[in-house]
């Protein structure tokens, strides 16, 4: 991350001639929003003067009491590659905060920053995040609208002429070097029109920013290209969906404190432990990392995704593996998240439920070392291995009995999410899909 001053910015926006700056902010649902100011307006802004109205923000705050300001953190500021190059377009992401100088509770880059907080308190340095963001790629209409055709019929690591996509993905990954991303790699994944960006893992909170960075850059790449990219869990039946895997570790003293050499698997007792506060949690807090009705059609058996709660070192069908690489990289991976879900509230349930591990000492269960996917339902039961919720349903219910992921997101978050996420099961519920049309018209 860069250390600007306030003097940087100004002299930065002069020298590359930018004529307006994007304030950005990131609502409960995960949905980037922004307030466009001139640059005449940016000392206004650096000194935390820029207000909005907050009751328009879906999950924000009532119109009595809407009055909201945006605080930018300097350390974010970033030129948009694809916009003119006469007259700049820059973005600054931005804290929310109340009239009275408090930070606003419902503000999801907050309740990070408390979570984190929490971290730093317990004695570590940092928490690292390296996210693995899936998206499928598909054809517009002649008015440009989205289909759900996909752009091609390639597969894993395929190339061209077959995956299409790699004129997009090249010019995604050059936008965001531009924008100070560290790409590590980008392939096409197993279903037709699906890809794969990886960028470098970085502190949770500038890992957060940079994961709705890239969400926006890979759609405004994507419609530069002609196409539409999206990064719903499960836009197409039959074949894999998108998730996050989400790479974690904590550091304490400079130090990976999830290695210990002297262990068999080469994994600390805050590893284990951080292992163990997850699966006690993740039930609980799945609605958070997979917060959408669509989430749950990607988390079924049989298109690889993780929808056991187990744990392996040595294989990749348990919702949390352990990647073989130790050292400093020794990391826990967690394969349930997708990428629909607000990447600052999802890393504060995590990092919360793994603290919560360490802090209580929770063992996880022995790693399940073979394929869960190939194993009967008695033989899961006699191991012990529960399930993820099967809808979002569930997963709320889940949910609201959570006095972590109450304490986590606050009050205001957590009674706001739950009633938004009620709503949307509701209406959900009340809609007559094609699937019972074909199943039920001729016959009923």
């Amino acid at each position: 991350m860069s250390n600007f001053s306030k003097e940087d910015i100004l002299r930065i926006a002069k020298e590359q001639d930018v004529k307006f700056v994007r304030l950005q902010f990131t609502d409960i649902f995960g949905i980037l929003k922004n307030v466009a100011i001139t640059v005449e307006q940016l000392e206004k802004a650096l000194d935390n003067k820029c207000m909005f109205d907050g009751s328009s923000i879906e999950g924000f705050v009532r119109i009595e009491e809407s009055d909201m300001y945006l605080r930018p953190d300097i350390n974010t500021l970033a030129i948009f590659p694809w916009r003119p190059q006469a007259g700049k377009v820059a973005r600054l992401i931005c804290d929310v905060y109340n009239p009275d100088g408090t930070p606003f509770e419902g503000d999801p880059r907050y309740i990070l920053k408390r979570a984190i907080k929490k971290a730093t308190d317990m004695g570590y340095d940092e928490f690292n995040v390296g996210p693995e963001c899936e998206f499928f790629l598909f054809l517009t209409d002649n008015e440009g609208n989205p289909t759900t055709a996909t752009h091609d019929n390639a597969g894993y690591f395929d190339l061209g002429p077959v995956d299409l996509g790699e004129n997009a993905r090249r010019d995604m990954c050059l936008v965001l070097e531009e924008m100070g991303f560290e790409i590590e790699a980008s392939h096409h994944e197993v279903a037709p029109g699906q890809h794969e960006i990886d960028f470098k893992y970085g502190e949770a909170l500038t890992t957060a920013d940079n994961i709705m960075t890239f969400k926006l850059v890979v759609k405004m790449v994507a419609q530069r290209n002609g196409l539409h990219a999206t990064f719903i869990p499960k836009p197409i039946f039959g074949i894999n969906g998108s998730g996050m895997h989400t790479n974690m570790s904590l550091f304490k003293n400079g130090k990976n404190a999830f290695y210990d050499e002297n262990d068999p698997l080469q994994l600390s007792k805050d590893a284990y432990y951080f292992i163990g506060g997850i699966m006690k949690h993740m039930r609980s807090i799945v609605a958070i990392t997979n917060p959408l009705v669509n989430s749950y059609k990607r988390l079924v058996p049989g298109y690889e995704a993780p929808v056991y709660i187990a744990w392996s070192a040595r294989n990749r069908s348990p919702l949390i593996r352990i990647p073989a690489a130790r050292g400093s990289s020794t990391r826990v991976e967690l394969r349930c998240p997708d990428p629909s879900c607000n990447p600052y509230l999802a890393l504060s349930a995590i990092l919360s439920a793994g603290l919560d591990g360490i802090k209580n000492k929770i063992q996880p269960p022995a790693s399940i070392d073979k394929n869960i996917f190939e194993m009967t339902e008695q033989q899961r039961i006699a191991e012990g291995i529960d399930s993820l919720p099967g809808s979002l349903r569930e997963a709320i219910d889940e949910l609201s009995k959570s006095e972590l992921a109450r304490e986590v997101l606050g009050e205001h978050v957590f009674n706001k999410f739950i009633e938004a996420k009620n709503d949307e099961w509701q209406d959900y519920s009340k809609k007559i899909t094609q699937w019972e049309i074909d199943q039920y018209l001729t016959k009923y």
